[in-house]
């Protein structure tokens, strides 16, 4: 008997990644090139064959991006419309057999700095004689800063303790050597589909046309070295030398059932970050370090919106283009255990939390630190966001300099 050419997919409509999420990001096979596909289930299912389409038959989501929102809408439809059906048995293969890249190539990247309550607290930690522990622009625009792309890693990856120049408060001088401080942000990041040109700023109106899908993100950050080198102009290499993504984008399309109000935006903002209806999202991190959760930040709680945050970037006149990427600085709400770095979580190190069994501040060479994150799906379904996986290994250089 010869064997079916096709399969039927049967996947719980409660599943993570069941018809209601349809994640994009580029797999291989052994000894095969990468390619786009998309999760469904515990299967990743690949785009070129099940939809006849070349454009995802290459190593990353950039060309499809570029084709713009009405055509992300038609393959979103025709996607889950043949999922329903029979699909080519040659398009499935199983989630555990294949290998997850970065799923886009990144171009520019941006950091912003969204959570009130995370300003806030580094404000007290780093200020605790201000009164008012926010700087005097923060509620008028989302702060940000420009990074460094090519340092942008998927899932899985290890991260190398940076080497950098430090200097402690009781320190006569600067010394040079590995981070001691090395720190994680739990963010989500936000894909660029379609670009503006020069001069053209994007209306936060308009912002839902250009973005593509949204991704966990990690940026791990050497809190010594950005001490001692962020005045006066921002992080640099405190911050550039790694920050983790999950595999998969997870659709802004998917997110509809997750949108909701920002909090009250007090004093009123300028006429260009201003929408009739300010839209946030309502998605649920959760931070986990050696194996153990240690908290979990709602992104529902984030000032500034990702519609802002695009019209901000914009409106001096810098271009977008497809594949960049900005992410939404540090995930905090208003209690402890949902602060998303751990210089908050430790209160600069002065109060230890207990992770496996041990008082913990920092990062130690070994640890390995997990984001995860869900959000409402149609019909009270739960959307899934994979995960963002980083191992600290030891500094390769350092102490010889």
């Amino acid at each position: 008997m010869t064997a079916s050419t096709t399969v039927r997919l049967d996947v719980p409509i409660d599943d993570l990644f069941g018809i209601h999420n349809l994640p994009y990001g580029v797999y291989s096979l052994p000894g095969r090139a990468p390619r786009v596909g998309t999760r469904y289930g515990e299967y990743v299912v690949d785009l070129a064959t099940l939809l006849g389409d070349d454009v995802f038959a290459g190593p990353s989501l950039n060309p499809f991006m570029a084709q713009g929102h009405d055509r992300w809408v038609q393959v979103r439809s025709a996607v889950t419309a043949a999922l329903s059906e029979d699909v080519p048995r040659a398009a499935v293969h199983s989630a555990s057999d294949v290998t997850l890249h970065l799923p886009f190539d990144v171009a520019d990247y941006v950091d912003f700095y969204a959570s009130e309550h995370h300003a806030a607290n580094l404000g007290r930690l780093f200020r605790p004689d201000n009164p008012e522990p926010l700087m005097p622009n923060w509620k008028h625009l989302p702060v940000g800063y420009h990074g460094r792309s090519a340092s942008i890693v998927v899932s899985g990856t290890d991260i190398i303790r940076p080497a950098g120049q430090r200097k402690g408060p009781n320190d006569p001088a600067p010394v040079f050597g590995p981070s001691v401080r090395l720190d994680i942000e739990a963010e989500l990041g936000f894909v660029v589909g379609t670009g503006s040109a020069l001069g053209e700023p994007v209306s936060a109106g308009r912002a839902e046309k250009h973005l593509f899908g949204v991704v966990l993100f990690n940026d791990w950050s050497a809190r010594d070295i950005q001490a001692w080198e962020y005045v006066p102009l921002g992080p640099n290499l405190g911050k550039s030398f790694a920050s983790t993504v999950s595999p998969w984008v997870v659709p802004l399309l998917a997110l509809e059932e997750a949108k909701v109000r920002t909090p009250v935006q007090e004093p009123e903002v300028l006429p260009y970050l201003a929408l009739d209806e300010p839209w946030g999202l309502d998605i649920d991190l959760e931070v986990e370090w050696n194996g153990e959760v240690v908290s979990r930040p709602p992104y529902a709680a984030m000032y500034w919106s990702p519609a802002q945050m695009l019209a901000h970037l914009t409106v001096n006149g810098a271009p977008t283009r497809t594949g960049d990427l900005f992410a939404s600085g540090t995930v905090s709400g208003p209690a402890k255990e949902q602060r998303g770095a751990f210089i908050e979580l430790t209160w600069g190190g002065a109060e230890p939390v207990t992770v496996a069994g041990e008082r913990r501040t920092f990062l130690e060479d070994g640890d390995e630190v997990v984001l995860r994150a869900t959000a409402p799906g149609a019909g009270g379904t739960r959307i899934g966001f994979g995960e963002a996986r980083g191992r600290v290994v030891a500094a390769r250089h350092g102490r010889e300099v």
